[in-house]
Formats: C-alpha cells, sequence, structure tokens
C-alpha cells in the first residue's frame, strides 16, 4: 500500500489501526447512503480541475463556477492561452472568486513552471510518482499542501487524501481528531487506515464537503446528521 512518507505521524497498536479502519469505513458507509455518489471534481478537463483548486481557495464554490465560466467563454482555459493573457485581464475575469489579483498569480504561476519543467504537458507532470508531484506542486508559488492534494487527487487521479477544514470539523465532532493538530496528522489517519484507493478517497473527501456544507456546519444541525450515533458533539447537544 503506498503511503507517503511524510505523512506518517500516526502512532498505535495494530488493534488502533483496526479499530480505526473500521470507524472510517462505517462513516464513509453511512454517509454514502445518506447523500449517494457526489461526482466530484466538476470539470471538463484536468486543465479545469487545476484551475478550480487553484480558484477555490477561500472561496465558495458557486462563485468559483462563475470565474470558470469567464476563462472558458473567453477561450482561454489552456495553458498556454493563460500565459499569455495579460495579468490584469486574467484577474478581472477571475473576479468572482476574489482574491482576484492574488489567485491570477497563483495561475500564472502554475502554467509559467508547466512550460519550464514539462513542456506544457499535464501527462508528464502526472507522469511523476506522488511523493516527486506533491513537492513538486508546493514549490510552485501559492499551492498550499490543500491545493496539491486536490491536483493530485483530482487531476491526476492518484490516491492522496484532501485535508480541508470540513474534515478536520467532523473528524473533531466525532472525536477522532490525531493527537497533532496539522495537516499531515490529520491526512495520515485516512492514508494509514484505509486502502489507497483513488476513487475512495474521492468520493470520502466529496462526501465529507456535503456533509460539512449542508449538516455539520458551524453551527450544527445534528437532528439532521446521518453520523448523529457516532458523533460526541451531537451526545452532548441531546443532554
Amino acid at each position: 500500500m503506498a503511503r507517503l512518507k511524510q505523512h506518517a505521524e500516526s502512532e498505535g497498536t495494530a488493534d488502533d489501526a483496526h479499530s480505526l479502519n473500521l470507524r472510517l469505513t462505517e462513516i464513509y458507509r453511512l454517509l454514502l447512503a445518506s447523500y449517494g455518489p457526489q461526482h466530484w471534481w466538476p470539470a471538463d478537463t484536468p486543465f479545469e480541475v487545476i484551475v478550480g483548486a487553484i480558484l477555490t481557495q477561500s472561496a465558495a464554490w458557486g462563485n468559483v463556477e462563475k470565474a470558470i465560466s469567464n476563462l472558458k467563454q473567453a477561450r482561454v482555459m489552456t495553458p498556454a492561452s493563460l500565459r499569455q493573457l495579460p495579468l490584469g485581464k486574467l484577474a478581472n475575469l477571475i473576479y468572482p472568486s476574489g482574491y482576484y489579483n492574488a489567485k491570477a498569480l497563483k495561475l500564472k504561476s502554475f502554467v509559467e513552471h508547466l512550460e519550464e519543467a514539462h513542456e506544457d504537458s499535464l501527462e508528464k507532470l502526472f507522469s511523476l510518482d506522488i511523493l516527486r508531484l506533491r513537492s513538486e506542486l508546493l514549490n510552485i508559488h501559492g499551492i498550499g499542501p490543500e491545493t496539491a492534494d486536490s491536483i493530485i487527487l483530482y487531476a491526476a487521479h492518484k490516491s492522496i487524501f484532501v485535508i480541508d477544514a470540513y474534515t478536520r470539523r467532523i473528524l473533531s465532532r466525532l472525536g477522532l481528531s490525531p493527537s497533532k493538530d496539522n495537516y499531515s496528522a490529520f491526512q495520515a489517519l485516512f492514508m494509514d487506515n484505509l486502502p489507497a484507493d483513488e476513487k475512495l478517497f474521492n468520493e470520502y473527501h466529496a462526501l465529507f464537503v456535503r456533509h460539512g456544507k449542508e449538516v455539520c456546519r458551524k453551527v450544527p444541525l445534528c437532528d439532521r446528521c446521518c453520523l448523529s450515533n457516532l458523533c460526541h458533539n451531537a451526545a452532548t447537544e441531546n443532554k
């Protein structure tokens, strides 16, 4: 089973691992039964996934869709077209996603790197193993762990688990937060206790996003939660 070496922060016995596998599997089963397959990430091409992963930083997905629609209407949804586009024009097109000047620089950084390092070929970029691919993405301006892992999972179709605010919130309420409160520790919880299955990781993360948006909000709707029987927060609310 492939593992990211820098993420191997989990500790415990084989019994602990078996218990975690069962709990994580049960959570996934309940979420899938409640919401069904999510068909995520919504995009026409791998490059569109990458653009969306950058634009969705600190943005609602509905606003990202507006920005992507602008890029498509302008016929610039290719690495070469984005490189040729003046920075100000690009910023105007992605205005709906927020932080448009910063995100325009991030998009430019990615497409410039793709040309310089891989002759504009996503196939060459994605041919790297997960560790090398992740390291390279993290060295591009504006790409952090969540964005890099979204690109690896949803565009490159490689098995890595994406951690976001929804995942952290849900795990915390379920009493499953790791002892170290950082991205790598949360990621290791899944990577070390579930099969390295790209389709499973894809669906699981998408279900967390759906559940976090609709039910496990900042102020949770525990009476509507399919995980209430497993949840510490729901038990407290019901006392």
